[in-house]
């Protein structure tokens, strides 16, 4: 066998993504803040940029945006004006939760003053899911299930209703959710207190029958010191049940509460939803975010100079204009989505949770012509005020449970209706899950399973009949 040298020439096509491109993208799924930040970082970098300032304002009537793009003339840019915005949007796939840390310190506060924050239990876990082996499409549903943990740490959606609302397979959603489980802490993601025992019993290597149908059936038999009973149950002798008892009292019930929760922050809405005279009315919140206009002497100076400086003042021209105009591409996709929420969750917004329909991501994307990866950058972090409180959009995307009569009622919803029976029920005979179910089924006509009712009342915060006996009536 001889081995040799040879060159191929190769014709292909390939989509590159620009500098300008990867910006336009970030900014879709930016934070107020974020996009604030990055605002005011371009600000004090490029010479060509510059905050419109008010007595300009007061003195002008204000133009729209799609007035000012028409007057910038840059030359050589012609990229810019080729770009076609939808098609680069619904490209690129998304990561459906991205953090950022924070390494510059500002100067005048003494380094001694400074001290490290606690990392949360989200940056963690996200640490943890990017040194794995996963593969694009897994770290994008691993991104979505540690998006909807919990501050215990337990996972919020049942891995069908992530499936059904990013239109994922369920199988390939149990899969990730299998590993993350035994990522640091083990048995976060965990969709009840019996998985997440489960997971630290398998992670210590106790691989025992007993012990699982201790940790999966008598719990609350464990809880009460009914050792006696559970070891005739279980056919094993008193010894080995206390040792059970023992290493179960070692495990962590709440994986994700050692854990800080980050710095605190306030939520800023992103788009306020009125209702005006029977009519609703969409209002986007700009109030923070700078108006940037092109600098006049820059601009001026370009006709005058030569050389280096001509190049560098053309290229900040550029970017300066790219920036401008993917502000306004986010805001009018902000806008569009906004407005298709509205359209398909008109009578939420009328009536209340209640009335929340089922949605995915695929419904918008169709509505407004754009890619779902597109919309899911676009409600990332966002936030929407309306008469009855403040939203994160991704909160409208929800899966379906089936009706008698043949159409589906939002998961939210059939949460909603549970914590009214349970806030209404008779403090001394409280609603078992099973009575829930018969409740649900029969008079609402919803049809519900006994443990998703189960994992809607743990996620509620609201415990069990027995222990709400125990503790007589209470508000939940």
């Amino acid at each position: 066998m001889s081995l040799q040298l040879k060159q191929d020439i190769k014709l292909s096509q390939q989509l590159v993504m620009t500098p300008q491109l990867q910006q336009a993208i970030r900014l879709l799924q930016y934070s107020r803040l974020e996009l604030a930040e990055t605002v005011q970082q371009a600000l004090m970098e490029n010479p060509l940029l510059e905050e419109k300032g008010e007595q300009e304002n007061w003195e002008q009537p204000e133009e729209s945006n799609n007035e000012k793009f028409q007057k910038i003339n840059v030359e050589d840019s012609s990229s810019l004006r080729d770009a076609e915005w939808d098609d680069y949007m619904g490209t690129f796939s998304s990561s459906a939760h991205q953090f950022k840390e924070k390494e510059a310190v500002d100067e005048s506060v003494p380094l001694e003053a400074v001290s490290a924050s606690k990392p949360s239990l989200e940056s963690h876990l996200y640490w943890q899911l990017y040194l794995s082996d996963f593969d694009d499409k897994e770290r994008e549903i691993g991104e979505i299930i540690i998006s909807s943990l919990g501050s215990s740490g337990y996972l919020e959606f049942f891995p069908e209703e992530i499936a059904d609302t990013y239109s994922y397979n369920c199988e390939e959603v149990e899969k990730v959710l299998y590993r993350i489980q035994f990522f640091d802490p083990v048995g976060v993601a965990a969709r009840s207190l019996n998985e997440c025992l489960l997971r630290q019993v398998q992670n210590l290597g106790v691989d025992e029958p007993e012990l699982r149908t201790l940790i999966y059936e008598y719990l609350g038999e464990l809880e009460e010191n009914k050792f006696q009973q559970l070891a005739n149950i279980l056919n094993i002798s008193l010894e080995q049940l206390y040792e059970y008892f023992d290493l179960i009292k070692n495990l962590d019930p709440r994986p994700g509460s050692s854990f800080g929760g980050g710095e605190t922050f306030y939520i800023v809405p992103d788009a306020y939803i009125y209702k005006y005279n029977e009519e609703f009315v969409i209002l986007l919140n700009e109030e923070g975010l700078p108006d940037l206009q092109l600098n006049d002497f820059y601009k001026s100076e370009l006709s005058k100079t030569q050389g280096k400086t001509k190049e560098y003042l053309q290229e900040q021209l550029r970017e300066a204009v790219w920036l401008m105009r993917s502000i306004y591409q986010r805001q009018r996709t902000l806008y569009k989505v906004v407005e298709s929420i509205l359209g398909f969750q008109k009578e939420f917004f009328e009536y209340g949770v209640n009335y929340l329909r089922p949605m995915v991501l695929k419904d918008v994307a169709e509505d407004i012509e754009m890619h779902e990866s597109t919309v899911s950058r676009i409600t990332t972090n966002k936030y929407l005020a309306c008469p009855f409180g403040t939203f994160e959009l991704k909160y409208f995307f929800n899966s379906g449970l089936g009706l008698s009569s043949g159409g589906q009622v939002a998961s939210e919803s059939v949460k909603s209706l549970i914590k009214g029976l349970v806030s209404e029920e008779d403090p001394n005979k409280p609603l078992s899950d099973n009575k829930l179910v018969e409740i649900l089924n029969d008079k609402l006509q919803v049809y519900i399973a006994r443990r998703t009712v189960a994992k809607y009342r743990e996620a509620m915060g609201i415990p069990s009949s027995t222990k709400r006996k125990k503790m007589g009536k209470m508000k939940f």
